[in-house]
């Protein structure tokens, strides 16, 4: 899958990273892991089959969260990262107790840099809803920001404005301009952005904050923060590899591939194919669709 010489810091392949989200905000932190880690082979897993995750039930997400795992450790990955909070939310400790010998890298809402920042001591939180009502969350703010205002503003639309790829767009700011509102009146001047799709919105919703809002509020992107861990993780592993490596990287999705390979080019400046994958009638196990199927 790549070539590697021998400046590395072991002597094997440079180990695949699994990469999943559902659907194309796990980008965001992809495109972290390929800067911070350039030697290591990502395969990336899209479930837009089933996106958006946020409103769905508990067992039914740790139900697609493992079927996606067990399809990346069978593809040879070594470390799991889920690029998505409301997976991570659902089911990163069911998988870390079921899969023991796997390393998994998850998704923690970056409160603990927006309460080191703020000056109003109140920070706001973008997020899904499963993210918001999970235990991780609430141990995190629980931990980090039991001093200062916490407001949340649970944005699944925001999701779908991703996956649509059209918040350019009067509606976009439109909906954008709703779920900053709320926090911005409550006076945050920072927003963590809790829902890997978001971070892909910074742009739009920065200058809507500077024309609206005097640019009161800075938005944190978790993505570098994810990539470092990864790093801790391989070092840790002693899968490290910071060698001369060509590194290839595989884009899979359950949903459409030629959406998706749209997505990589807009989003991630990405010129790439991207394999078509299907679930099993019950969405319990994940199988590759032949090229001439």
């Amino acid at each position: 899958m790549q070539r590697a010489n021998a400046n590395t810091h072991n002597t094997n392949p440079p180990a695949l990273i699994g990469v999943l989200d559902s659907g194309v905000g796990g980008l965001s932190v992809l495109r972290e892991i390929h800067r911070a880690l350039p030697a290591h082979p990502t395969y990336y897993l899209a479930d837009q089959a089933h996106v958006p995750y946020g409103p769905r039930p508990i067992s039914e997400l740790f139900q697609f969260s493992d079927g996606i795992t067990r399809y990346l450790l069978d593809q040879g990955a070594r470390v799991i990262v889920m690029a998505c909070n409301t997976a991570s939310a659902a089911s990163l400790h069911d998988l870390r107790a079921k899969y023991p010998d796997v390393p998994f890298v998850g998704m923690e809402p970056a409160v603990k840099p927006a309460v080191e920042a703020t000056r109003t001591n109140v920070i706001g939180v973008l997020s899904t809803q499963v993210t918001a009502s999970g235990e991780l969350f609430k141990q995190t703010v629980a931990k980090y920001a039991s001093h200062v205002r916490v407001v949340v503003q649970v944005a699944p639309a925001l999701v779908q404005l991703v996956e649509r790829g059209d918040w350019e767009s009067p509606e976009g700011d439109a909906i954008l301009r709703d779920h900053l509102t709320p926090l911005m009146e409550a006076g945050a001047d920072q927003i963590a952005l809790a829902c890997t799709h978001f971070p892909f919105l910074i742009d739009a919703m920065q200058r809507l904050i500077n024309a609206h809002y005097d640019g009161r509020a800075r938005l944190i992107d978790p993505s570098p923060a994810v990539a470092r861990q990864v790093r801790r993780v391989l070092e840790r592993e002693n899968l490290l590899c910071e060698g001369d490596v060509v590194a290839q990287h595989v884009y899979s999705t359950t949903g459409s591939a030629a959406r998706l390979e749209s997505m990589l080019r807009r989003l991630i400046a990405v010129d790439a194919p991207v394999q078509s994958l299907a679930w099993d009638n019950d969405a319990r196990a994940i199988s590759a669709i032949p090229v001439n199927g």
